[in-house]
């Protein structure tokens, strides 16, 4: 999967979010990642659960079907951004929020945290 069929695939989860693509000129994975991550960052502060749930999965499932850019996209927006999402939850929402992110992504996460000033 390219970033074109991802940003298709988020479309199909969350509509609105075509608009926010179409004001932005560069289109690329990294753009499409921030923009989804974005979306997600909202969710989580507006506690949205229901759509953030299916937006988890569907990041889940762009990083298994997606190509190496799309993959280190999702790397370095979504999975580098968690720890500031999360930071205003409570622990008991944090934890929910991670339940519906997979152990490939929460392996990734746990890497990035221990690794990171090595």
């Amino acid at each position: 999967m390219n970033y074109l069929e991802a940003a298709q695939e988020i479309t199909d989860v969350i509509p609105d979010i075509q608009s926010e693509w179409k004001g932005n000129r560069t289109q690329n994975s990294y753009s499409v990642m921030q923009t989804f991550t974005d979306q997600i960052k909202n969710m989580i502060r507006q506690n949205d659960r229901n759509l953030l749930f299916k937006s988890l999965k569907k990041m889940d499932e762009i990083y298994r079907n997606g190509d190496v850019v799309l993959k280190n996209a999702i790397e370095n927006t979504f999975i580098f951004s968690l720890d500031n999402s999360t930071a205003f939850c409570t622990e008991e929402y944090r934890k929910m929020i991670f339940s519906h992110i997979s152990q490939d992504l929460q392996r990734i996460y746990a890497k990035q945290i221990y690794n990171h000033g090595i």
